[in-house]
């Protein structure tokens, strides 16, 4: 069942969820033609281990295709979804699925969100999600990706992201396609634009759509759904904004370790001669600063080091 704080758009029973079905396994099969085509590799499916990861998996196995799983450990994550992402792993891998972990890395070197806010000399915020670039969306490199990206989650995703997709860096060339005819599809398909190709199958669905599927199909999902929490990314992140607040108070060394991470940062700052326009003095004060998330006085100044931090 879905948890009680989620605000869900109830979708309609029947046939419109079997269509949703039937469309997402289309996509699906398309994604995996063209994977097997241009990468000569199944598809690579990415499981955060949340709902949405949950409902990419069992569609996936549903359609019977070909496919891998790999999760980002962003060293962030609730212990709950640890071992959660854990479990999942080896029920996969007896299934004869490959199931991969990877542990995050930084120019070559094995990191953490800990070590990672230091060097990038700013903590990360919903505007500077450094941390989710280099902990959770280095996967999928000379692969065909699959997510569970969804319209439903925030309105730049709206018009960001479609069922199909080649990422660039440039995102003015970003190619995104939601009509599956034969002009879109081999427009997709021979485009010779570098970069990664993703398939969001879910990306017309909403949050009720999401748990009813989940329901009708048995799949357990993560157990902190279960308790009320309507997230299960990492533990601090600024997208959950004042839910934060109960987050740090359920895992109090999280906290503890963002502060560490805070003073770290002040003292590199201090030694890149960073000017410390926040008055910050302790990585408490940093904490306070982020934890309150753009209602501080001069909270904005931060964005002169936005740049340099996405380096």
């Amino acid at each position: 069942m879905p948890p009680l704080c989620v605000a869900v758009e109830w979708g309609v029973f029947g046939m419109a969820m079997t269509d949703l079905e039937q469309t997402a396994m289309e996509r699906l099969h398309l994604a995996s033609q063209m994977s097997l085509k241009l990468y000569k590799q199944p598809l690579l499916l990415t499981d955060s281990g949340g709902k949405d990861s949950a409902v990419i998996c069992k569609l996936a196995e549903n359609a019977g295709i070909p496919f891998e799983i790999c999760h980002s450990h962003t060293t962030a994550d609730a212990p709950e979804t640890v071992y959660h992402v854990r479990k999942r792993a080896k029920e996969y891998e007896e299934k004869g699925i490959k199931y991969t972990i990877i542990l995050p890395t930084y120019q070559g070197k094995r990191t953490s969100m800990w070590d990672l806010i230091p060097k990038k000399l700013m903590p990360p915020t919903r505007i500077a999600r450094y941390c989710c670039a280099v902990l959770k969306e280095t996967a999928g490199k000379d692969r065909f990706v699959v997510t569970g990206v969804r319209w439903a989650e925030s309105t730049k995703r709206a018009t960001t992201s479609g069922a199909l997709e080649v990422q660039n860096s440039d995102r003015k060339k970003k190619l995104i396609l939601n009509n599956d005819n034969e002009e879109d599809r081999q427009l997709f398909e021979n485009c010779q634009m570098k970069g990664k190709r993703v398939c969001n199958p879910i990306i017309d669905w909403t949050d009720r759509d999401v748990w009813d599927y989940l329901t009708d199909q048995k799949v357990e999902v993560n157990p902190l759904y279960n308790e009320g929490f309507c997230r299960v990314g990492c533990v601090g992140c600024p997208v959950a904004r004042k839910n934060r607040y109960a987050e740090f108070a359920r895992y109090p060394a999280y906290q503890r370790n963002y502060i560490r991470a805070f003073e770290r940062m002040l003292e590199a700052r201090k030694a890149s001669g960073k000017a410390n326009d926040m008055r910050w003095g302790t990585g408490e004060d940093v904490f306070h600063w982020w934890m309150e998330d753009g209602v501080l006085p001069g909270q904005a100044n931060i964005w002169e080091d936005y740049e340099n931090a996405l380096d």
